[in-house]
């Protein structure tokens, strides 16, 4: 059966990949997500993240997110830095086009290696040739920190904001494909867009759907 997104503001349950295909193409105005970084991820309790073994899905996925988004818009996608060949090449095989490179800094060290990690970072991606926004985004913004409470990965709504008022309309639809805890629905509900999220895990799906209920 396929979905028509036309009411949004509604989470799935479900893998994004049976989800995505349901969806009528070009029914989506922006992509704000956060996938699996694909490094088998696990944090100080022990959490882990679906999907974050191997990239099997990777290709696939942003195949579909190109598919339903409308020609002339953007997707935004975070990703993890040592396996940022592989994201590239399945935004490339998907057909989007590089537009920009967002980083957000950080006031402390998320972890310590050979350098001190102390920002998060994500790619703009282009289908076709979307007009530019009336005002440009810096491509560095700040990054509020969560305390991971509701998700191991959770982003912070104050620092998603800036990102969706610049790529959308009030009344727009917004998709987050990997919407974990819910931080890029809930951004877009308060600025008065709409949403679509989809989310495979149970526990993290139901904390977003709470989320947006408040």
């Amino acid at each position: 059966m396929q979905f028509i997104p036309n009411s949004a503001n509604r989470i799935l349950h479900a893998d994004c990949l049976t989800a995505l295909p349901r969806f009528s193409s070009g029914s989506i105005d922006f992509v704000l997500t956060d996938p699996p970084y694909l490094v088998s991820y696990h944090d100080r309790t022990g959490r882990t993240l679906a999907g974050d073994q191997d990239g099997l899905w990777l290709k696939p996925a942003f195949a579909e997110i190109y598919r339903v988004l409308k020609p002339g818009r953007f997707c935004v996608s975070f990703y993890g830095w040592n396996r940022a060949d592989q994201f590239l090449s399945a935004w490339k095989a998907a057909g989007f086009k590089l537009a920009g490179h967002l980083v957000w800094v950080k006031d402390y060290a998320s972890s310590r290696g050979v350098l001190a990690y102390q920002h998060e970072q994500a790619y703009l991606l282009a289908k076709g040739r979307p007009e530019r926004p009336q005002e440009a985004l810096p491509d560095v913004l700040k990054w509020r920190y969560t305390g991971n409470r509701l998700h191991p990965t959770q982003k912070p709504v104050p620092s998603l904001k800036p990102v969706i008022e610049a790529f959308t309309r009030p009344g727009e639809i917004v998709l987050d494909p990997f919407c974990g805890s819910g931080s890029t629905l809930l951004a877009a509900k308060i600025l008065g867009r709409r949403y679509v999220g989809i989310e495979v895990n149970t526990e993290y799906c139901r904390t977003a759907t709470e989320r947006l209920l408040l």
